[in-house]
């Protein structure tokens, strides 16, 4: 291309070649083949969300690091359980994969789910590319207020419009989609839902903080999360009557006539000793939150939901051994939504 310019180069045949440089930059590839396995591409962070790694962790488990606009230009990483057959790197024949995001609790990350159920062994989800994205210790699925000046982090806006865009423009999630998770991401399961109508076909929530306002002692535990890892604890959503609008805004509870339209699945124990608990065990959390799920189940059914199911099973603790149980009970339910096993 270059084979005509002469060695000795004038100051406008400069310019016009570091302006082609540029442009040749910019035009560069960024699809799933333009990211080697491991290396994170070089150049400046691009507005929205860019894939800088991909990690390969394990059968039909891939690792994608992403770089976030909504999260101030930071990297982090999404664990994708990946469906028999998937090829984004396959231009003509590239699939559109129906999608279920798996969110995860506080003090928990990406790496969640596979870690400690058997998702990954689950063979009805074998046709369903599965998505578990970081949502940071203590993020709480939300956009931060940070005493009105909004910004970094900005969990909500990274999940549902920049990573969503992302994956189904190079990485083969479709648009058909359901949304489940646990604790914190049981709230952010039903928040997505409601704040974002027509994105998800159905919801699932496992012990779920489901109506944070209820009471004093509820808005208290919540605060006393905010405050994780020595964070001001009115970043997130502000006073809880000062900013009471921007708390009912992200309060399941408050939202429950969007959730009318979708499945819904709610499920907690009492916080007493389950079979699934060591001897002696209880959870005072668990049982704040299984108030908090009847008081939105009633909510549900007041304002005319026809498709939500509980399993209020009584006896049982916050913790992963029922919220694995909840999961395959519910997967009948997110995956007749999708369409999937029909």
């Amino acid at each position: 291309m270059f084979a005509n310019v002469p060695t000795v180069l004038t100051p406008l045949r400069a310019r016009l070649l570091l302006v082609l440089a540029v442009l040749l930059a910019v035009l560069a590839p960024t699809a799933p083949e333009a990211v080697a396995a491991g290396k994170p591409e070089t150049g400046a962070a691009r507005p929205g969300a860019e894939v800088v790694a991909v990690t390969r962790v394990a059968d039909r488990q891939v690792d994608l690091s992403v770089r976030s606009t909504a999260l101030g230009g930071r990297t982090v990483d999404v664990r994708l359980l990946t469906p028999d057959g998937w090829d984004p790197n396959d231009r003509r024949h590239r699939q559109q994969w129906p999608t279920l995001w798996l969110l995860h609790g506080c003090c928990g990350d990406y790496t969640s789910w596979t870690s400690m159920t058997d998702v990954a062994e689950t063979d009805s989800l074998r046709d369903v590319l599965v998505v578990m994205p970081e949502a940071g210790w203590n993020g709480w699925y939300s956009d931060w207020w940070n005493h009105g000046q909004g910004g970094d982090p900005a969990w909500e806006t990274f999940h549902t419009k920049e990573l969503r865009h992302l994956l189904e423009r190079d990485w083969g999630a479709g648009s058909n989609r359901v949304v489940a998770g646990l604790s914190m991401g049981g709230q952010g399961a039903l928040l997505y839902a409601a704040r974002h109508p027509g994105m998800f076909k159905a919801t699932a929530a496992f012990s779920g903080s489901a109506h944070p306002l209820l009471n004093e002692e509820s808005i208290d535990r919540i605060m006393g999360f905010f405050a994780g890892q020595d964070n001001d604890p009115l970043r997130v959503w502000g006073d809880p009557v000062a900013q009471r609008r921007i708390w009912q805004a992200h309060d399941p509870f408050h939202l429950a006539k969007r959730l009318r339209s979708i499945p819904v699945y709610l499920s907690c124990g009492d916080g007493t000793t389950g079979p699934l608990d060591p001897p002696g065990a209880t959870s005072a959390l668990e049982a704040d939150f299984n108030r908090q799920n009847h008081a939105l189940a009633a909510e549900l059914e007041r304002v005319g939901a026809r498709h939500v199911t509980t399993n209020f099973y009584g006896p049982g603790t916050h913790g992963w051994a029922y919220w694995e149980r909840e999961l395959h009970a519910s997967l009948p339910m997110l995956l007749g939504a999708l369409g999937v096993g029909d």
